[in-house]
């Protein structure tokens, strides 16, 4: 995706612990426009799937899920890294590491919003090592619900969860893909 690639090369930055900044369009201040184009590729690229029903984790990854729910008017659910009381004990959960972070957080998604019928699409921010996807993974199984397929918007595939996900057998569009990254500003796609 053109104008994906474009605002990361202009407005993306790159951190120690090959950490892509993109907190100018996508993680802190949101470009509506290019959401509104990211949400219509993923639909485009799943419409034929059956979505009934988008799983996303906070934070980073609702705004994307969110655009994605609209062009296939499917609802979006997206799992807690924080226990509220308003979900209470029965929830499906799973546990994720954030090497942005540096913090394990278990997930939880309540069970009233994930069924067993639910033809599900995890919808994400990013897909580095892979520990947010296999937590939403796990929590679709233990739902019994069927995962038709998980949309990515950037995926560094120098590290490996891409190839941990895709090994487990699940499709991962991933619409920008980063083949290095190098501060302050060197990041490289992969064609």
């Amino acid at each position: 995706m053109q104008m994906l690639r474009e605002r990361i090369l202009e407005l993306g930055s790159v951190l120690p612990g090959d950490v892509l900044n993109v907190n100018a369009f996508l993680n802190h201040q949101l470009d509506t426009e290019l959401l509104v184009q990211i949400g219509k590729t993923f639909a485009g690229h799943f419409q034929s799937r059956g979505v009934t029903k988008i799983i996303t984790i906070e934070t980073s990854g609702i705004a994307v899920a969110v655009t994605t729910g609209i062009e296939l008017g499917v609802p979006v659910v997206f799992a807690r890294t924080t226990p509220t009381p308003t979900i209470g004990s029965d929830h499906y959960s799973a546990s994720a590491y954030s090497y942005t972070k540096q913090v394990r957080h278990e997930v939880i998604v309540a069970r009233e919003f994930i069924h067993t019928e639910d033809r599900t699409l995890i919808v994400d921010d990013f897909l580095a090592r892979g520990e947010a996807v296999a937590a939403l993974t796990s929590i679709v199984g233990q739902a019994s619900a069927t995962l038709v397929g998980i949309g990515i918007v950037i995926e560094k595939v120098f590290q490996d969860g891409g190839e941990k996900v895709r090994t487990g057998g699940h499709e991962v569009f991933s619409l920008a893909r980063i083949k290095r990254l190098s501060a302050p500003k060197m990041i490289e796609f992969v064609d």
